[in-house]
């Protein structure tokens, strides 16, 4: 049974359980009893219609409600109240009443607390103006949802599904489609829809050439000379991962060892506010204009994020107020533990910078949402050599970050014959920075090179 389904009076006992298992989510609410339905029911008519169960609290426990025929009819008559009505059809399981909303034809809806909106896993306010802004551009708001034709199930990549299953702590014994039909990334035909390509695409560029992120790095302060430069052109995820690594390759990297602790790595621009402002690109840009791309710059003196996509908000919300363009593919993410924190917020990002001694951020609006990090190398130092503690190393910023150090010695483990190229094909850097790292491994002797360069191996320090 998938969410639009009507017409069954009781839900499978696998589908039940995996809908427990994963949780609340852009789909799927728990409810303990009917009070404040009717704000879930408008949001899920507003959005790509949904589940929700009642009966359940917020850490999925099962409660129970008593389930006969006036619980029954109350809940349609708060979905018929709202405005417009709403059809909800009702099952159930044990003691759980389950309510399934379609999809409206009519919306924007409305009940008696204002309209409502699906946003991750949260049914969020939006006041009269927003709401029919937000609506007549759900052209292009909801391009993750639309159906390219092309792609099938060859192009799907399972390893990446099974992958974000496991990061995401959901288990099941639901077949592969029905798993896919209750997440959201397919239609009733089994048809794949964007945020499914770009999720979980073998390669998603070659549908949506326009959904990947470049990241160039300048000599200086303007766009004038190029150092180095990387189109990310892989799956949401592993571009977010790149993205960073590319920022963790470019920026200044500290460290500080407190006695024989380990040690703390420490970048010049805080890592959270960082992957936030990533995140932020990623799920609120507008993947259906062709041509534009999520840009990360990194200057002498600063660092730019830019997406296309201005705000769907009033500017005099910026920073209390999120409504993602992509809502399924935001709910996904925030399932994942590397980005469990995705959607904190702007004001997380100006508390990180705050907490770092670094200036605030500044956002530009436009047909591009901007965010400017200012790089202040000498605080980084101070920070490095004055507050954080004693024994700390004068090297400041080390060479190899240690993420990248870590990749190579595991790629190294794995084959021992591994070649340069190799590695920087695997790491997307430079040999010429492959083989700085290398150095930089022997001479804290961690590695060492065995025969000649030519028939040669790589050992590794036990």
């Amino acid at each position: 049974m998938t969410i639009r389904q009507k017409k069954e009076k009781k839900m499978d006992k696998k589908e039940f359980e995996f809908l427990l298992n994963k949780g609340e989510d852009y789909n799927t609410e728990f409810k303990e009893n009917l009070s404040g339905i009717e704000k879930d029911i408008v949001a899920f008519s507003n959005a790509e219609g949904g589940i929700i169960l009642i009966g359940i609290s917020d850490d999925r426990k099962i409660k129970g409600v008593e389930i006969n025929n006036k619980i029954k009819a109350e809940l349609q008559s708060i979905a018929r109240n709202c405005d417009p009505s709403i059809e909800v059809s009702v099952s159930e399981h044990e003691n759980v009443l389950i309510a399934t909303v379609p999809e409206s034809l009519r919306k924007p809806h409305k009940c008696s607390h204002g309209f409502y909106i699906r946003v991750g896993a949260i049914s969020q306010k939006l006041n009269v103006d927003e709401i029919r802004a937000f609506f007549n551009k759900l052209g292009q708001l909801f391009y993750e949802e639309r159906i390219d034709e092309r792609f099938g199930i060859r192009d799907f990549s399972a390893a990446k599904f099974n992958d974000f299953l496991r990061k995401a702590g959901i288990k099941s014994q639901l077949k592969k489609d029905d798993l896919l039909r209750n997440l959201g990334l397919v239609n009733d035909k089994m048809q794949f829809k964007n945020a499914c390509i770009l999720l979980f695409g073998k390669n998603p560029s070659r549908f949506i050439p326009q959904g990947i992120i470049t990241c160039v790095l300048y000599k200086g302060v303007d766009k004038v000379y190029i150092i180095d430069r990387k189109d990310f052109a892989s799956d949401i995820l592993s571009n977010y991962n790149d993205a960073m690594a590319f920022l963790y390759q470019h920026l200044m990297l500290g460290y500080q060892i407190r006695g024989s602790g380990p040690r703390k790595d420490i970048l010049e621009i805080p890592e959270a506010a960082l992957k936030e402002a990533i995140l932020n690109a990623i799920c609120h840009r507008d993947y259906g204009e062709r041509g534009a791309v999520i840009q990360i710059d990194v200057f002498d003196d600063r660092v730019e994020m830019s997406n296309p996509g201005g705000l769907i908000i009033k500017e005099s919300d910026f920073g209390k107020k999120s409504v993602s363009r992509n809502p399924l593919i935001f709910g996904l993410l925030q399932r994942t533990s590397h980005v469990e924190h995705v959607g904190s917020g702007i004001k997380s990002i100006r508390e990180a910078l705050a907490l770092a001694g670094l200036p605030a951020p500044r956002f530009e609006f436009g047909f591009f949402f901007t965010a400017i990090f200012f790089r202040d190398k000498e605080k980084l130092v101070e920070k490095v050599k004055g507050r954080l503690g004693e024994n700390v190393p004068e090297n400041v910023p080390e060479n190899v970050p240690e993420k990248r150090k870590q990749a190579i010695l595991n790629y190294m483990k794995k084959d021992s014959n591994i070649t340069i190229p190799a590695l920087a094909e695997l790491l997307k850097v430079t040999d010429k920075t492959i083989k700085r790292d290398i150095e930089n491994l022997k001479k804290k002797g961690l590695l060492k090179r065995v025969g000649p360069d030519k028939g040669g191996h790589w050992e590794i320090a036990k």
